[in-house]
């Protein structure tokens, strides 16, 4: 099931820390992975990333595409292959959206965190993002820098 505005409550596996600083992040959406048993419980010991891992459109479907989660060693030879494109599992009007945004307008699904949810689901939090040029990430350092500076002059005055 998908929702906007995703909040991990449950126990997050992975995060994507580059992808606030390489994009500018329009809408989040929440999904989940169809994913086989042995993946679950590689996922469940904390191993994956999804650093270079990115959502693309493939058949009318949703599919993430370099997300590396090991094998699990105890399985033997019923193990999965690490690097295999994942169907994410969304509602169809959603599909629809973001298959539309990203051929219309050129944006990019990038996938924030990789998390079980409450009922111990697994999650990844996905994000409509336009790519920052290098000017734009050098603004939004001094932006961050300006409101910390601000904020330690106005603590030391008041």
């Amino acid at each position: 099931m998908a929702k906007k505005k995703a909040e991990p409550t449950g126990q997050t596996v992975a995060r994507n820390r580059k992808a606030r600083r390489d994009y500018f992040l329009d809408e989040e959406f929440e999904a989940g992975i169809q994913l086989t048993g042995t993946e679950v419980k590689s996922l469940r010991a904390g191993r994956a990333t999804i650093n270079e891992a990115f959502a693309r459109e493939k058949d009318g479907e949703i599919w993430i595409e370099g997300m590396h989660i090991p094998e699990y060693d105890p399985a033997g030879r019923a193990n999965h292959e690490p690097n295999r494109s994942r169907k994410l599992l969304l509602h169809r009007r959603e599909i629809n959206r973001l298959i539309g945004a990203t051929n219309r307008s050129g944006q990019t699904l990038v996938p924030l965190s990789l998390y079980f949810n409450r009922r111990g689901i697994a999650k990844v939090s996905l994000a409509l993002a336009r790519g920052k040029h290098t000017y734009d990430k050098r603004q939004a350092v001094r932006d961050r820098d300006w409101q910390r500076q601000k904020a330690r002059l106005l603590r030391d005055r008041g």
